[in-house]
């Protein structure tokens, strides 16, 4: 499958990483039980494959791995008893059930500072791109991004489709406009059309999360957009988000045989437990 050597590449440098991060304790323990317990990597990935796209052969592999460090912490976050009580990830133990909860808080903190540091390493050579990069993390991962996406998915006001949309683009797409902006800078793309590559990592990450809530019947109903509009309308609404995206990436020199296949997988993975 056309993700795999990615993802296999992905999880070499996590690898590495782990084992430069001091000596072993519980604490990095827990740190590579949490990167290291499976996943698709998809949004790492993301980064790799747009900086390969744009072909200016420069490393964006720091920030790839930053995407995958905030992904885990959030993971490991909406896993505890007081968010989502999830007692398993990925079919193992969540982190606070084979850890605790502190140390489960920890790994998540060392996370993000790991994620940060990512960013740092990228940007060395090219310091002017440290800062567009910093601030869509913490725009993305704050209280306009992430965390308050988490809130509502916790507390919805209401089971419209507005709000149903909201969640999904602040836990969900948030995550992919950082892969897509990394990819996009560190990988050499001009500065001044990070507009069109949000709006790309909008589509996309709405038809991502639109996939999930298709297959999802455990979901509630009142944050699962295909609970809200009703299965067909879902589909009708990822349909559209697949076709925009595919505009989008036209327009950004980047629609070529990596994308299309992204596209095609993700038609395949919307429907894959329905058929």
């Amino acid at each position: 499958m056309w993700i795999d050597a990615y993802r296999k590449q992905i999880e070499g440098e996590l690898q590495q990483f782990i084992e430069q991060m001091g000596g072993k304790n519980r604490l990095r323990d827990a740190c590579e039980y949490a990167l290291l317990n499976g996943g698709k990597r998809f949004r790492p990935i993301l980064v790799l494959m747009i900086g390969e796209s744009l072909g200016k052969g420069v490393s964006v592999m720091p920030s790839a791995l930053s995407v995958e460090f905030f992904h885990t912490a959030s993971l490991i976050a909406d896993d505890l008893p007081c968010m989502d009580d999830d007692q398993e990830r990925r079919k193992r133990p969540s982190l606070h059930i084979a850890f605790g909860e502190d140390i489960a808080i920890l790994t998540s903190y060392a996370l993000i500072a790991e994620g940060y540091g990512g960013i740092y390493r990228n940007a060395q050579n090219r310091p002017h791109l440290a800062i567009p990069c910093l601030e869509a993390a913490t725009r993305c991962a704050g209280i306009k991004g992430a965390t308050n996406g988490q809130f509502l998915d916790l507390y919805p006001p209401d089971a419209s489709f507005e709000t149903a949309q909201k969640i999904i683009y602040q836990k969900t797409v948030t995550l992919f406009e950082v892969s897509f902006i990394y990819g996009w800078l560190f990988g050499g793309g001009e500065m001044n059309r990070l507009e069109e590559v949000k709006r790309c990592a909008y589509h996309l990450g709405m038809a991502f999360q639109i996939a999930d809530d298709l297959l999802d019947e455990t979901a509630d109903v009142s944050t699962n957009i295909a609970k809200v509009l009703g299965t067909d309308a879902a589909l009708q609404f990822f349909e559209g988000q697949i076709r925009d995206f595919s505009l989008c990436l036209k327009n950004l020199g980047l629609w070529n045989g990596l994308f299309q296949t992204v596209v095609s997988w993700l038609e395949e993975y919307s429907k894959s437990e329905r058929t």
